[in-house]
């Protein structure tokens, strides 16, 4: 039992109560993972309200803007919905490599490498011009998997070979994806000397409804696509993956105890090597969706920081993958309220308070929390 009191041993005078933590031995209550998210996410609003308030600025009406900004009307809430579906499949990649302990930072690289390999369908091109819809965005979806799968290979490989950190290197691989991006779209790919690809033909983009507004009246302006469904659709694979296989059964024994994984016969290196490129797959089929769905070519700075956003997707979910999906819409709110809300750097703020706050709460996962009187 590991104990902390609130004071200092101080002659003279001592608060009269001790906090004491004992360390779990039982089950831990269904209810309690939950409960910590909520509550962290709840307590990271009310210190950046505090926050707010001390410079200067009214946490009640930005809070109000926010909502309107974000949830306000069906357009507005479309907008939140394709931020939040590169965060989906980047959460669920988190959360698959998570469950088995595998701490993979590098889905932002594969994001990238996901959107590349999507753009060779187009560029090169794999598929002959004229191609049907169809043809070419189901090349782009299966280069856009392959793309991130190739790129958590390495990280991947070396873990399971050498025994080398995946934190290391999937943070550095982080860095050559950008970089590797950025000389095909500042050189031969370049538009007119930007830095972006010349707009994909429309047969490299995914529907969206606002496309079918003439037929449609009520799509106007609603710029949800085809990419969220997709994102579901890796959702409930996901869950069927970690929750009703016998490799999802694999991977939580792995992440648990590896020792007794190695007993019961399972093959460890391979099952790190396979983990880490279905996770680099999800973060590559988010970079597909971003540059089919949204920007309709491959350029600079796709992703605010989706990868990295993902990872605390994936804490606060507790690596659920539905749970990923609602959080995920959460902070698609908060990427579309810090392009309409001043500071511009309050919504970054909050993610980062979030996170704190969700790595804090672990501890209630860990240990009972007990106030009691202190005894003369």
């Amino acid at each position: 039992m590991s104990t902390l009191t609130t004071s200092e041993e101080k002659p003279g005078w001592q608060l009269p109560y001790t906090l004491t933590l004992e360390k779990r031995i039982e089950d831990i209550p269904k209810w309690l993972p939950a409960a910590t998210s909520v509550g962290s996410v709840v307590l990271a609003f009310i210190i950046s309200g505090l926050i707010l308030k001390l410079i200067g600025g009214q946490p009640l009406e930005v809070a109000k803007f926010a909502y309107q900004a974000t949830f306000g009307s069906w357009p507005v809430f479309s907008d939140t919905l394709v931020k939040a579906t590169p965060l989906i499949m980047v959460g669920l990649a988190c959360a698959v490599a998570f469950q088995m302990k595998l701490w993979n930072i590098g889905a932002e690289g594969q994001f990238y490498i996901g959107a590349f390999a999507a753009t060779l369908v187009v560029m090169v091109p794999l598929v002959p011009p004229g191609s049907p819809k169809v043809v070419v965005l189901g090349a782009m979806l299966i280069m856009g998997l392959l793309g991130g799968a190739i790129w958590a290979f390495v990280p991947g490989f070396l873990k399971a070979r050498f025994q080398i950190n995946e934190i290391i290197t999937t943070l550095m691989l982080n860095y050559i994806a950008v970089f590797w991006n950025n000389f095909w779209i500042f050189n031969s790919w370049s538009d007119a000397g930007f830095q972006m690809t010349p707009t994909f033909d429309k047969a490299a983009w995914l529907p969206r409804l606002a496309d079918y507004a003439r037929e449609y009246r009520a799509f106007s302006g609603i710029t949800l696509h085809l990419g969220v469904i997709i994102a579901l659709i890796a959702t409930v694979i996901v869950w069927w993956i970690l929750r009703r296989s016998r490799w999802g059964y694999e991977i939580k024994l792995i992440g648990d105890n590896p020792n007794a994984a190695r007993y019961a016969g399972l093959n460890i290196a391979r099952n790190i090597v396979m983990v880490m490129m279905f996770s680099g797959a999800l973060a590559g089929l988010a970079g597909m969706s971003e540059i089919s769905g949204v920007v309709h070519r491959l350029q600079e700075r796709i992703s605010p920081g989706y990868g990295f956003s993902g990872i605390i997707v994936a804490w606060l979910a507790k690596l659920n993958p539905f749970a990923v999906v609602l959080v995920s819409i959460l902070f698609g709110a908060l990427i579309v309220a810090g392009r309409e809300v001043q500071p511009s750097g309050l919504s970054f703020m909050l993610q980062g308070i979030i996170l704190f706050m969700v790595i804090s709460s672990d501890i209630l996962l860990r240990y009972k929390v007990r106030l009691g009187k202190r005894v003369a």
